[in-house]
């Protein structure tokens, strides 16, 4: 499952990981941690004091992995549609749902402060970096001077979010796919 070379943290933070995505914090105990990771109790308490110190850890990682491949789209080459069109049409595993998206529907998580704040910031960085996007087009003429860059960023991020739980709903990507083209085509600049 994992490679050889891969620390015993390593191991735990990436298998928390990925239970987190399928199960959710409430369905991911220790006991699974430890035998998805191969490590044994004594090892997980040892690097960390417990399940909630785990699961940040895990949950600041992929926070960090969807903010990096998020800006890789957002600063590739182009006009601002290109950048939107780019991080929008990235490949995704679409009926997987987004794994930090999908912390936000879990009570446990939403519930503390300390595992919430990766999600809020991470969320809000992405918001917030959509509106510089945006900004810049409707700056350059290239979107018109009447969108709000905030609630156009909102708009992406909804749509992105709320595409992955029809997707997840219907057990098609479809659902996502129309979203995107739909928000593609009203954002498209007028020629």
């Amino acid at each position: 499952m994992y490679i050889h070379g891969m620390s015993t943290p390593e191991r735990l933070i990436e298998s928390t990981r990925e239970l987190l995505w399928e199960r959710g914090y409430v369905g991911t105990s220790p006991k699974a941690i430890q035998q998805h990771a191969g490590a044994g109790q004594g090892s997980m308490y040892h690097h960390f004091t417990g399940k909630p110190d785990l699961a940040l850890a895990a949950i600041r990682r992929t926070a960090e992995e969807m903010r990096a491949t998020a800006e890789a789209s957002l600063a590739g080459a182009g006009s601002a549609y290109d950048r939107v069109a780019s991080y929008l049409l990235r490949e995704r595993d679409v009926l997987r749902g987004c794994p930090v998206g999908r912390l936000t529907m879990d009570p446990d998580v939403i519930a503390s402060d300390e595992l919430r704040a990766p999600v809020t910031e991470t969320l809000e960085w992405l918001r917030g970096r959509l509106a510089e996007i945006v900004q810049e087009g409707v700056d350059q003429g290239e979107f018109s001077a009447s969108l709000d860059a905030g609630d156009i960023a909102s708009t992406v991020v909804s749509t992105v979010q709320g595409g992955y739980v029809l997707a997840r709903a219907t057990g098609s990507p479809e659902a996502f796919d129309a979203g995107v083209r739909g928000l593609l085509a009203l954002l498209a600049p007028r020629a």
